[in-house]
């Protein structure tokens, strides 16, 4: 059963396009009615008969052009195996794809599991998981990009210091910001249900990984016959050529509250690209992005998050 639903295109969407309204009717003397979908939001708890494929999808969307590097089949696998933390978003019911993700995963708990060394014995040894120890290591190689990863690279080599739940959330790009409160909220209640039944979920640190982009500029120039054009990327030679703007509109309000952030380039070519125009007309270069936050501060952060995207 959905845990909550929201409808979108109801009364606090239709705020939004009223103030649209009223900025335009300044410009114009003419009234124009605005068109609104409305869309129906519910969340789920992660189906693992139904959500492995979207799930995966989302995974590939949130590691960009680095996802080849990982088993997401393993890592969707995972997330499935702890149905009751975390939450999907979708729009057609139980059985359709989740259009948005988030979960968390205990890096100090999945990095080892334990398994029967014998069918006849009781004998019981640790193995190695090896989507999370390559998911670790990934993250500690991109610490060393960033002077403000060092922390982060520091925890994920101890812990036995410190217990840091990786989080995991991802959606589609017309998936409204106001969907993610929730969500976070869900989760925090999961984890201290989680917590009274004794389940390894005390965190010391949340690690968000998530995306950044900057701009480029595209660079348009006409072949020899005038037919077509053939694109170029070149990096923006200006002082906004630095901004980095988020994927996701909640890491503003998460990374002012944050221990500390980092940006980080992926390792795999190919991830600048003219035509991911998603908001400009200019090319954009996506990036990976990294936010750590102290457990104890991560309720007040939230609420922040309630606030900026609210």
């Amino acid at each position: 059963m959905a845990k909550h639903s929201l409808s979108q295109g109801s009364d606090e969407q239709l705020d939004f396009e009223s103030q649209d309204s009223e900025s335009n009717s300044e410009e114009s003397s003419s009234d124009e009615d605005t068109d609104l979908l409305n869309v129906e939001f519910e969340w789920f708890d992660p189906q693992p008969e139904h959500d492995f494929q979207g799930i995966k999808t989302l995974l590939r969307q949130l590691f960009d052009v680095d996802s080849q590097l990982f088993d997401l089949s393993g890592l969707a696998d995972l997330i499935l195996g702890q149905p009751l933390l975390g939450s999907t978003v979708k729009t057609e019911g139980n059985e359709s794809d989740p259009y948005a993700l988030l979960t968390v995963l205990n890096l100090h708990e999945h990095r080892v599991r334990t398994v029967d060394s014998s069918m006849d014995t009781l004998l019981m040894f640790k193995q190695k998981l090896p989507v999370i120890s390559n998911l670790i290591n990934y993250l500690k190689d991109r610490c060393l990009l960033d002077d403000r990863a060092l922390k982060i690279r520091e925890l994920l080599q101890a812990p036995e210091n410190a217990h840091v739940g990786l989080i995991l959330t991802e959606r589609l790009i017309n998936v409204p910001a106001q969907v993610v409160p929730p969500m976070y909220k869900m989760l925090l209640e999961e984890i201290t249900w989680a917590l009274e039944e004794k389940e390894p979920y005390h965190f010391t640190h949340f690690l968000i990984l998530s995306k950044t982009y900057r701009e480029m500029t595209s660079v348009l120039e006409d072949d020899t016959d005038g037919k077509h054009k053939n694109k170029k990327l070149k990096r923006v030679d200006s002082a906004h050529s630095s901004e980095v703007f988020f994927f996701h509109p909640e890491d503003e309000a998460f990374q002012r509250h944050a221990a500390t952030y980092s940006g980080f380039d992926y390792k795999s070519e190919g991830s600048q690209s003219d035509s991911k125009r998603a908001f400009h007309d200019l090319g954009i270069k996506p990036q990976g992005h990294m936010i750590l936050i102290e457990a104890e501060k991560f309720e007040t952060a939230l609420q922040a998050v309630q606030d900026f995207v609210g």
